[in-house]
């Protein structure tokens, strides 16, 4: 925790902005870790060049916070308190010239920024977005354990959605068993709606699961990850059910192959750009290209979609410590779809594949 507001004042000092409001609750939480969802309520980090930082925050949230680690100021307010009010008096006392703000430029809404500045006396918002976004982008070991563990349990949750594969079984009972399964096991919460898709519907990339019952020869797609102390975990695997077509077959292949090269490309110095020219390449030349609509993959740690984007315009190069997904796809509408996604961990030469439910085609009976 100290390290990581140690980066953010550093910062602070060499762009000469004298305080920082992050208020998001992913960056919320990198900084204190506290996590907790607000909802419509004020929660907030102040963070100064020099000073201490101060933490506002409901007061019912306050004990929870002090014992996720906290050890500066917080302001804690009842639902009848003006938050804003409370947070300038706070800076009141700092004795502070603030020409200017740093704050999620992405995030704080424009009524939070009026009464931002009106409680500052800022005339001016910088973005540390840039900031947070690098400094979250490296993780840290105790990261890359949790990560490792959420990767694990989503491959409990590939696992047990295939046990629950039989002829006449809706979409939505899948959905639900994974998901009962998972709580079982302590999981809380899933990074995003779990996804299980069926035959035609799998051709969907982002697919809503509904009363679609399983049939012999469809392909089933699941799409599915966990949070676990804070930490999302993404995977994809695709399977066929009772039998498979040479089309579907064809199309399994294409994907793992492209998943694959753009696996061994993955290590330090190359172009995450680059990583999803070469799956691409795989898809173009087998003559799927038009049914890869989507970017190859994305970020991956307090948010299940952070930064950076692995999109073929990115010139940003792998770093060790980085953990992104690499998730190729083909969908065509009139047969189906298949992704085959991984987390992925850029190790100090190579990379780590943090999932590791198997990948060959397998035909479920």
């Amino acid at each position: 925790m100290a390290k990581r507001l140690k980066a953010v004042q550093k910062w602070l000092q060499q762009k000469d902005i004298p305080c920082a409001f992050i208020s998001s609750t992913e960056n919320v939480f990198y900084l204190t870790q506290f996590y907790t969802n607000p909802h419509e309520r004020i929660m907030g980090v102040f963070v100064f060049q020099e000073e201490e930082p101060f933490f506002i925050l409901p007061k019912m949230e306050q004990t929870q916070a002090k014992e996720a680690g906290w050890p500066y100021e917080i302001i804690g307010y009842e639902d009848h308190e003006d938050a804003w009010e409370l947070a300038g008096s706070f800076l009141k006392k700092r004795s502070l010239k603030i020409d200017c703000v740093a704050v999620e430029k992405d995030h704080l809404s424009f009524s939070r920024a009026e009464r931002l500045k009106e409680i500052s006396g800022a005339g001016d918002f910088a973005n540390v977005d840039s900031l947070l976004n690098e400094l979250r982008m490296i993780k840290e070991e105790q990261e890359i354990e949790i990560l490792r563990q959420a990767a694990k349990l989503a491959d409990a949750g590939v696992e047990i959605g295939v046990s629950y594969l039989r002829e006449g079984v809706t979409e939505m009972e899948v959905v639900a068993a994974i998901e009962y399964e998972l709580k079982r096991k302590g999981i809380r919460s899933m990074s995003f709606s779990t996804m299980v898709l069926f035959g035609k519907k799998s051709g969907q990339p982002h697919g809503n699961p509904g009363l679609e019952v399983l049939a012999k020869g469809d392909l089933v797609l699941f799409d599915l990850g966990v949070v676990l102390d804070g930490y999302c975990s993404d995977i994809t695997r695709t399977f066929a059910f009772g039998s498979v077509s040479e089309e579907q077959k064809e199309i399994y292949d294409t994907v793992l192959k492209a998943q694959k090269a753009a696996l061994k490309a993955s290590k330090p110095g190359t172009v995450l750009g680059d990583l999803d020219a070469t799956a691409r390449k795989v898809i173009d030349d087998a003559g799927y290209g038009e049914y890869f609509p989507h970017r190859l993959g994305h970020g991956l740690g307090i948010n299940v979609h952070e930064y950076p984007s692995l999109a073929q315009n990115n010139k940003l190069m792998l770093k060790e410590g980085m953990v992104y997904t690499i998730e190729p796809g083909i969908y065509i509408p009139s047969i189906g779809g298949v992704r085959i996604e991984d987390d992925v961990l850029i190790t100090k030469n190579a990379h780590e594949t943090l999932t590791g439910y198997p990948k060959e085609l397998q035909i479920i009976k």
